[in-house]
C-alpha cells in the first residue's frame, strides 16, 4: 500500500509569497524565485514564530536583530547578480535563510554570525536545507578575512556605512557588496557597491527599510 507523503501545511503560504511579494516587485531571477518557493523559510525560525514565516514584514528575533522581510531579501541578492562558482561571505547571516537563498544560486557561501541564539537555530536549519553553507562565528565588523577575497558581500540588514575591514576583504575590480545603508533620519536605501583602485563606490539602487544591525552601528560620541 503506498504510504501518502506529508502535507506541507506551508506550501501554499510560500507559493503566495512568491506570488504576492517577491514577484511584483521586479524579481525575476528564476534561481531566486525557485529557491524562495523550496526553501521551507519556516525552518529557519523557532517554531514560536513559524505562522510568520510568510507574512511581508521583517520577522524580530530579539537582540535588535530580524529576519528581513522576504521582498528585501530576495531584491539585495538579485542586486547582487550572482554567478554560479563565486565566493560569497553574507555578514549578520542571522538565522541562515538569506544565505540559503544565495547558495541556492550556485553560490560558494560562507555565513558570518556572532549572536549565539541566532547562531543556534541556523546551525540547525542549514545542515539540514543548505549543507554546502559554511557557517562561521566572529565578530560582524571584522568580516571574516580568511576566506578573502570575495567576489560578493552581502550585509543581511541596514548599516551608517560598509566596515572598512569587510570591504577590504573583496575582490578588486570585479567583487560587489550589497546592504542597506541607513541614516539618523528617513528609511535608507538598497546599494550596490563595487571594488575599485580607487575604493568603494556606492549606487544607491532602490528605498527601502529594515533595522540596523546593532553590532555595527557606530560608536557613540563623546560630547562635551
Amino acid at each position: 500500500m503506498d504510504v501518502a507523503a506529508p502535507i506541507d501545511p506551508f506550501a501554499d503560504p510560500r507559493n503566495r509569497m512568491v506570488d504576492s511579494q517577491i514577484r511584483p516587485n521586479k524579481v525575476t531571477d528564476p534561481r531566486i524565485l525557485t529557491a524562495m518557493r523550496t526553501i521551507p523559510r519556516e525552518r529557519f525560525l523557532p517554531p514560536a514564530l513559524a505562522p510568520l514565516a510568510y507574512a511581508d514584514k521583517d520577522v524580530p528575533l530579539g537582540d535588535g536583530r530580524v529576519l528581513m522581510e522576504p521582498m528585501l531579501t530576495a531584491r539585495l541578492i538579485q542586486l547582487i547578480a550572482p554567478v554560479a562558482g563565486e565566493r560569497a561571505l553574507v555578514v549578520a547571516a542571522g538565522v541562515g535563510y538569506g544565505a540559503a537563498v544565495l547558495a541556492a544560486c550556485g553560490v560558494r557561501v560562507i555565513a558570518l554570525e556572532e549572536n549565539d541564539t541566532l547562531l543556534a537555530v541556523a546551525r540547525t536549519a542549514l545542515a539540514a536545507i543548505s549543507p554546502g553553507v559554511n557557517l562561521v562565528t566572529g565578530k560582524l565588523a571584522a568580516g571574516w578575512p580568511m576566506d578573502a577575497p570575495y567576489d560578493i558581500v552581502l550585509i543581511e540588514g541596514a548599516v551608517a556605512a560598509p566596515p572598512a575591514a569587510i570591504v577590504a576583504q573583496l575582490r578588486q575590480e570585479t567583487g560587489r557588496l550589497v546592504t542597506v545603508i541607513r541614516g539618523a533620519a528617513g528609511p535608507g536605501h538598497a546599494v550596490r557597491g563595487e571594488a575599485t583602485q580607487a575604493g568603494m563606490q556606492l549606487r544607491p539602487e532602490f528605498d527601502c527599510a529594515t533595522p540596523p544591525i546593532p553590532a555595527l552601528l557606530p560608536a557613540p560620541a563623546f560630547t562635551f
